[in-house]
């Protein structure tokens, strides 16, 4: 998704400063059979009957000293400690407001992590004015979920999650929280886009509303007409940094499943295949003799994991995962997140021009950090060859220039023109391995290769380079369109 220039995403908790009512029922369940496709006179039986479940949360944390000195008491000077928020020792304390919902009668709440991240203490404050103190069961960073939990001499009112995939644009909502410190704030709206991909993880699935959201709002709940949590506000995109109609909220089947997770082992545990992919578009999956309009292709294996313990290789055009068709590294991404852990699926690929299935058993991912691939710029001289490029063979000056490892074999990219055919896809520095699926290792011969699939131009000419990122060389696979001059 691209963002505005002028806009920013934003996580909305605040970082400035009310319920126990008895309840063994779910409070969705007293607006049950309300027709979410009339449009509603008032929302106003249906904040009042939910509006209980709703919380607001308020953190605190101790910074130590750092840089700035702490005055001593009885000096001239001493007021200025107040004035950076110091107490007697130096320390100063932070807070942040944000929202969350009650999920059940005995006090399990979910809010955003980022509201609750680094907190020594977690406030959580009732619509009947009482405050109750929290523990942190569970958080999950890719969501943005977290899990407290307070203890109450009586049951508290809660709310039920929904059935995201039923939610469907146009939908009417309603988003209820804390903005900028106005507990018990309502606003209404309509489900304005679903799916949409924010690029703040590897979970992105947000739903977007145009119900008024702004900071503090984070964490609190996004209601369908039924009373049931359809989601749960995260993010804004706004020039401003308040409300422009633009809010975006985790889905609901993404929050139980995640919570649930959370509750019951207090961490989130994922399936993992052990591998690096990048999309693939209808062109590259042509090239690849497939038909349809997307994929992903496998561009590095980790040693000792599932893919490599099933022979799974780089290049690999995957079309199907578990029965389910790919389209997108978020697809895979997602299909692989709701997949158990140990179990063995069937995967759907493209290898030298021929499908064939591979069965692999998922582990369980260790670390949640990938490290990111960037680019380079590039240099834009005419070339003269069919690819827009100029090219070398690989010497030992030419790997100290280009920093290319001993073990990277093939044919060095070393500019590309502006008018080429290869301009925005091949880069300086890039190390072209294959042609259609060949092997080359001089310049003649991938120029040979390349003049050969001109003489079928209705067929994309498939590139597999070696490329160098932020966290070492790895594999890229390119199509290029021969029918544009």
């Amino acid at each position: 998704m691209r963002i505005p220039a002028l806009a920013a995403i934003i996580l909305i908790s605040s970082a400035t400063m009310a319920m126990p009512v008895v309840a063994q029922e779910s409070l969705s369940k007293a607006v049950d059979g309300i027709d979410q496709k009339v449009q509603p006179q008032s929302f106003r039986d249906l904040s009042r009957r939910l509006m209980p479940a709703v919380v607001n949360i308020s953190t605190s944390q101790t910074i130590a000293p750092e840089g700035m000195p702490t005055f001593p008491e009885g000096s001239p000077m001493e007021r200025f400690n107040e004035f950076f928020g110091r107490d007697e020792d130096g320390f100063r304390r932070e807070g942040s407001l944000g929202s969350g919902f009650v999920i059940s009668a005995d006090g399990y709440i979910i809010t955003n992590n980022h509201v609750i991240e680094n907190a020594d203490e977690i406030d959580v404050n009732f619509a009947d004015g009482r405050v109750l103190k929290a523990d942190l069961v569970g958080r999950d960073k890719d969501t943005d979920l977290a899990v407290l939990k307070v203890k109450s001499s009586t049951p508290l009112p809660f709310v039920d999650l929904a059935d995201s995939d039923k939610a469907e644009v146009g939908d009417w909502v309603i988003a209820i929280g804390n903005p900028f410190g106005f507990g018990g704030s309502v606003s209404a709206g309509i489900i304005s886009a679903r799916n949409r991909d924010l690029n703040a993880g590897r979970s992105d699935d947000f739903i977007q509303t145009d119900a008024a959201i702004n900071r503090g709002n984070s964490g609190g709940p996004l209601f369908n007409l039924g009373g049931e949590v359809v989601g749960v506000n995260t993010a804004i995109i706004s020039p401003t940094g308040g409300s422009v109609g633009i809010g975006f909220s985790v889905p609901s089947n993404l929050v139980k499943r995640i919570s649930n997770q959370l509750i019951k082992e207090g961490r989130v545990r994922r399936a993992w295949l052990g591998v690096n992919v990048q999309d693939a578009d209808e062109n590259l999956v042509k090239a690849y003799k497939a038909t349809g309009k997307g994929g992903v292709i496998i561009t590095r294996i980790t040693d000792e994991g599932p893919a490599a313990k099933a022979d799974i290789e780089v290049g690999d055009l995957v079309l199907r995962f578990g029965g389910k068709p790919v389209t997108s590294v978020r697809e895979l991404t997602r299909l692989i997140n709701e997949t158990t852990i140990g179990k063995t699926v069937p995967i759907s690929l493209v290898r030298d021009g021929k499908a064939r299935t591979i069965n692999v058993t998922l582990g369980e991912l260790e670390d949640e950090e990938t490290p990111a691939e960037t680019s380079s710029g590039l240099d834009t001289p005419a070339s003269s060859n069919d690819l827009g490029t100029d090219l070398s063979s690989l010497d030992d000056d030419v790997r100290r220039r280009y920093g290319i490892p001993k073990d990277v074999e093939g044919v060095v990219v070393t500019t590309v023109s502006a008018r080429g055919r290869s301009f925005g896809k091949l880069r300086r520095g890039d190390v072209l391995v294959e042609v259609n699926f060949e092997r080359v290792a001089t310049v003649t011969d991938t120029i040979e290769k390349v003049e050969q699939a001109m003489t079928t131009p209705r067929q994309p000419l498939l590139l597999h380079v070696k490329r160098r990122g932020d966290a070492g060389w790895f594999d890229q696979f390119i199509s290029i369109d021969l029918t544009n001059s």
